[in-house]
């Protein structure tokens, strides 16, 4: 703003400028807060995916030596059926 503008705004519209420099400022501060707690979110979001695939992949894994170590299951033969 020119200085000669300056010296022909009334208080009131100083005053009005000056609320909507702070709100736009305060704007630009709430959504670099959104933006960091988003980013927060998903690295939280992915660290927690992690654990879960870990501990499904033990599991996967004791399901797997478990089965190793049991003996396999025999198999009857079926009777067949007499004539009447």
């Amino acid at each position: 703003m020119s200085a000669r503008k300056a010296a022909e705004l009334s208080p009131e519209g100083l005053a009005r400028s000056d609320r909507k420099r702070l709100a736009a400022e305060e704007g630009l501060r709430a959504l670099a807060d959104v933006e960091k707690q988003a980013i927060e979110v998903r690295q939280n979001m992915a660290r927690l995916r992690a654990i879960c695939e870990a501990k499904e992949r033990e599991k996967q894994a004791a399901d797997a030596a478990l089965q190793a170590t049991l003996p396999s299951p025999t198999t009857k033969k079926r009777k067949s059926k007499t004539a009447r």
